[in-house]
């Protein structure tokens, strides 16, 4: 009597059944990406890249984030939703007189606040404990203040928004004038240029 053989599987197109379920696997998943801060940090302005040069206190806006994530303006426990108009305040002060007056500034005026917005100088100071999110909302509402500040004056100016203008400048299809335009925004940002440090300043009462 003949001996019956076991049946055998064909296992020759494993490999290549396999190798398409691993190429499939790679496209549909979703790798995990860690983000940073999604902007350009400004240098630090002239009058703070060296400790030798002092600064008129009345001219410096102190932003503090302790290791509780705890806002303080001034020495001032501030709530976040405040720190955007505290900083134009500041900002658009215009207290200066005579060679320091500031012919476009809404603010004040008050002499004991910043003379003009070239002179003003935004020094912000974290703990090493303060937490990631609430360091890049601090310093999300105070670039928010200069950009507000711009778009006003950009709006007077030339009819447009700061923020249409840069939007403009970047799209390859806008029919205008680019050198033009380009002239336009480093006028508006010389209005109100982005002085916003942290090194730790020298001060002077002046």
């Amino acid at each position: 009597m003949a001996r019956r053989l076991a049946p055998e599987v064909n296992a020759g197109s494993m490999a290549d059944i396999a190798f398409l379920l691993l190429i499939f696997f790679l496209v549909s998943t979703t790798i995990q990406t860690d983000y940073g801060i999604n902007r350009k940090l400004p240098p630090p302005p002239e009058e703070l890249k060296n400790g030798s040069v002092m600064v008129k206190e009345k001219n410096l806006f102190r932003v503090e984030l302790n290791q509780l994530n705890e806002l303080f303006v001034e020495k001032k426990r501030l709530e976040l939703k405040d720190l955007r108009e505290a900083a134009i305040a500041f900002l658009d002060n215009g207290g200066g007189e005579s060679d320091q007056y500031c012919s476009y500034c809404k603010g004040a005026h008050d002499p004991k606040s910043s003379d003009n917005p070239n002179k003003a100088i935004i020094s912000l100071i974290n703990s090493r404990e303060t937490n990631y999110e609430a360091y890049i909302a601090v310093q999300n509402e105070l670039v928010a203040a200069y950009t507000e500040l711009r778009n006003r004056e950009a709006t007077r100016l030339y009819g447009m928004t700061f923020t249409l203008m840069r939007d403009h400048l970047k799209d390859p299809n806008y029919s205008g004038d680019k050198d033009k335009l380009k002239q336009q925004i480093e006028e508006v940002r010389g209005m109100y240029p982005e002085k916003l440090s942290e090194a730790e300043p020298v001060t002077a009462e002046l």
